[in-house]
């Protein structure tokens, strides 16, 4: 198992990787998840995969994607856009509720947006936890390398299940909402205490 942080200045350094991890969104969020979500080539994407971003990538040595999610630094803006949960709040996404925080979206160097986290629906059970732990544990050192110390995250609600075994605080920062048939909330990940 490997661990990859992409960027669009590295990218042609690993290959397909790139295209393997938008595919594998498309296969979990649209066929699996029947999200109704941009796609193209067999790809999932949207308006946030800029060269702004970072995506994290947990695969195998052929390059099978097990694992990603993207980083967005909440200073960011593209037209209209900045970041995804606060562009929800600002009513900007229909399928978003724009109620998703308690509080105003931080804007600031020290915080990036962690968007589109997932876990392959085909990664084995027996593999899965560890997969999600090193998909945790690189978003971490990533978001430490870029400057930054927290990652916002749209999750499902079940995170205070798994936050200890990752070993990364977390907490609310907002209620938990229902979307999709799934229950979500926002939440802060705080990497300032975890090990490099």
């Amino acid at each position: 198992m490997q661990t990859t942080t992409l960027s669009f200045a590295n990218m042609h350094n690993h290959g397909e990787l790139f295209a393997n991890m938008l595919r594998a969104r498309r296969e979990l969020f649209i066929v699996h998840n029947k999200w109704n979500l941009p796609e193209a080539m067999g790809m999932e994407y949207d308006q946030y995969d800029t060269p702004a971003s970072r995506w994290v990538v947990v695969h195998d040595e052929t390059g099978k994607v097990l694992a990603g999610n993207r980083l967005t630094p909440t200073t960011h803006g593209c037209g209209i856009y900045s970041y995804m949960i606060r562009d929800a709040q600002r009513g900007l996404l229909e399928t978003i509720p724009a109620n998703l925080l308690h509080d105003p979206a931080p804007v600031g160097g020290h915080i990036w947006e962690s968007s589109r986290l997932f876990v392959a629906h085909d990664t084995p059970a027996a593999i899965r936890r560890r997969v999600h732990t090193q998909l945790i544990m690189q978003l971490g050192e990533t978001v430490r390398s870029l400057g930054a110390t927290h990652c916002l995250t749209l999750l499902s609600a079940t995170w205070p299940r798994w936050a200890d075994r990752v070993g990364v605080k977390m907490r609310a920062m907002g209620p938990v909402l229902l979307i999709d048939e799934i229950e979500n909330q926002v939440v802060e990940m705080d990497f300032s205490g975890t090990k490099h």
